[in-house]
């Protein structure tokens, strides 16, 4: 893989295990130095210490997207130690499977909030930052989830269809900000859509 993002900082949600651990490994091997964040920071780590064997500076933080203050405070501390936060791949997630009248309302709102509104406020907390530098990406795992439905799923549903509204919104709102050649950030943008 190129070198496409040496020197770039790149912080990962949900980056210490599974997809987000893969994330981070490709975010590394194209250059990046990765901030792997976890709910688990033991997980995170372990992603660190496999990251450490390229020539980046992984960094292990542990994270809550669904704590407005802490997600915050994560974003303020690599912006202050970086100079700089260059993407954002919000990538944490959960779910819960059952059928809608035995989903509770406490297990409903933490799908939503660690889905989509954890996503709301990191990319709320990096969106200045990204704008006054002209430049930055905020990348939203959605998955199909967002584009066809299954039963005993509602919550995981109404996240991933939030986020990809979000998404697009955030899209609208960064286009007259960004620096450079745009045609990257629409292509992005509309990749779901075939």
């Amino acid at each position: 893989m190129p070198n496409d993002l040496m020197g770039r900082i790149a912080l990962v949600t949900g980056g210490g295990r599974g997809l987000g651990g893969c994330i981070c490994q490709t975010l590394a091997a194209a250059g990046a130095s990765v901030v792997a964040t976890d709910i688990r920071l033991e997980s995170a780590e372990g992603v660190v210490k496999e990251l450490s064997r390229q020539e980046t500076k992984p960094q292990a933080m542990h994270l809550d997207v669904g704590d407005e203050k802490e997600a915050e405070r994560v974003i303020a501390e690599v912006i202050d130690q970086f100079g700089r936060l260059d993407v954002l791949v919000n990538n944490a997630g959960t779910d819960v499977t059952l059928p809608i009248e035995e989903l509770s309302v406490e297990d409903f709102d933490r799908v939503i909030r660690t889905n989509l509104r954890g996503s709301f406020v990191l990319a709320k907390a990096v969106f200045p930052h990204m704008r006054q530098k002209g430049r930055g990406h905020i990348v939203n795992i959605v998955s199909t989830a967002a584009k066809r439905t299954w039963a005993n799923a509602s919550a995981y549903h109404a996240s991933k269809w939030g986020l990809l509204g979000l998404s697009h919104a955030l899209h609208v709102e960064a286009r007259p900000h960004h620096q450079g050649d745009s045609r990257h950030c629409r292509r992005d943008a509309n990749a779901v859509y075939p």
